[in-house]
C-alpha cells in the first residue's frame, strides 16, 4: 500500500477511488476498514482545510478519547475549535467553535483534541444530565481528569458549567459501562443508596466476587446486563460468580438498558416491595423527565438534532463523533 492513500485529497474531483469526506475534501477509497478506522481517516482529511490551531472538541474529542458514549443520532457532526484569531471554516457536517484562552494542545491517535475538562464543558452546552453522566464517568475510568482542573472550571460562569457542575456531583468514577450509569442513576432518582463496585464477602470472610451496585444495609446486588454478559468468555465468568453466589445472603437482580427506559415503573415497583417502602410516584416522573431529555429518547435526539442544524444549516452529515 503506498503512503499517500491516507493523504487527503483537495478539490472537487470526481474519480471512482475516491470517496468524498466534505465539500472540496476527499481521500483514495480502501477496502477492508471498519466504520470507525474510516471515521478516524475522515478526520485526519479534516486537518488539510482547518487552520494549525484547530484541535477536535465535544463528542468527536470523546470518541477518540476512547470515552463510552450514550445513544447518539445517527448523524453526528464533527466538533472543532480553533483560536480566536483564525477564521472558522464553514463546511457541512462540521461545527466550529472558538478555544478559551490559550489551552494545551494534545493529540491522541495522531489527532488533536481539546482538554478533556473543556471537551466535557462543551458537551454540557448540548447534552442532557443523563448523557453528560456517562461521559463524565467514562473520562474519570481512564484517568483523563484532573481533579484540580475541574473545580476551577466549576467555579466559573461559562456556559454549560451549571450542567456539568451536577453531573460531577453525581458522579462516582465506578461506573464501567454506560448502562451502568444510567442504573446508577436510576438509582439515585428514586432514592435508594448505593455502593458502586462493592466488594463481596461470605461469611467466612472470603472474597467471592464485585457487584455493580449493592444497596446499602440490603444483601440486594443490581447489575447491568448489557450484551457484553451475552459473549461466551462472559458467561463462563458469570456462572463462576454465581456459584460461589450461592452460599451467601446475597441476591443478584440484573436489569438491561430496556427496563430503565422503557419500563421504569416496573422496576420501581419491584425495587419497593424488595426495600419494603411505600411507592411514591414523583420518583417516577422525575426519571422520565430524565430519560425524556436524553438522547435515550426520541424527542431529546430531534431537540439536539435542532439544536445542530441551527448551529450550522447541517444536511449532508457523514457517520461522525
Amino acid at each position: 500500500m503506498r503512503r499517500d492513500d491516507d493523504e487527503p485529497i483537495r478539490g472537487e474531483i470526481r474519480l471512482a477511488c475516491l470517496r468524498r469526506v466534505s465539500h472540496g475534501l476527499g481521500v483514495v477509497k480502501r477496502e477492508g476498514l471498519t466504520p470507525h478506522q474510516e471515521w478516524l481517516r475522515d478526520l485526519r482529511a479534516y486537518l488539510a482545510v482547518l487552520p494549525p490551531s484547530a484541535r477536535y472538541t465535544h463528542l468527536t474529542a470523546a470518541e477518540i478519547l476512547g470515552w463510552q458514549l450514550p445513544k447518539l443520532p445517527e448523524q453526528v457532526p464533527v466538533f472543532v475549535a480553533v483560536d480566536r484569531e483564525d477564521p472558522r471554516p464553514r463546511r457541512h457536517g462540521l461545527i466550529c467553535s472558538r478555544l478559551a484562552g490559550k489551552p494545551e494542545r494534545r493529540c491522541h491517535l495522531g489527532l488533536p483534541v481539546d482538554e478533556p475538562e473543556e471537551i466535557l464543558l462543551r458537551c454540557a452546552r448540548d447534552l442532557s444530565l443523563l448523557d453528560l453522566a456517562i461521559l463524565v464517568e467514562s473520562a474519570l475510568q481512564r484517568r483523563h481528569l484532573d481533579p484540580q482542573k475541574m473545580e476551577e472550571l466549576l467555579t466559573t460562569r461559562r456556559p454549560g458549567v451549571r450542567m456539568l457542575r451536577e453531573a460531577w456531583r453525581r458522579s462516582t468514577g465506578k461506573s464501567q459501562s454506560a448502562g451502568e450509569t444510567v442504573l446508577q442513576q436510576f438509582h439515585r432518582v428514586l432514592e435508594v443508596p448505593f455502593e458502586p463496585q462493592a466488594e463481596l464477602y461470605d461469611q467466612a470472610g472470603n472474597y467471592v466476587g464485585r457487584a455493580d451496585l449493592l444497596v446499602v444495609g440490603t444483601p440486594y446486588l443490581h447489575e447491568y446486563d448489557g450484551e457484553y454478559h451475552r459473549s461466551a468468555g462472559q458467561q463462563r465468568t458469570d456462572l463462576r460468580r454465581g456459584r460461589g453466589l450461592s452460599g451467601t445472603d446475597y441476591v443478584r437482580k440484573g436489569f438491561v438498558l430496556d427496563d430503565l427506559i422503557n419500563h421504569p415503573a416496573v422496576v420501581m415497583h419491584e425495587i419497593d416491595r424488595a426495600l419494603g417502602r411505600r411507592h411514591d410516584p414523583r420518583r417516577l416522573r422525575r426519571w422520565r423527565a430524565l430519560v425524556e431529555n436524553s438522547l435515550y429518547s426520541d424527542a431529546g435526539r430531534e431537540r439536539i438534532m435542532n439544536r445542530w442544524r441551527r448551529q450550522h444549516g447541517l444536511h449532508d452529515w457523514t457517520r461522525t463523533a
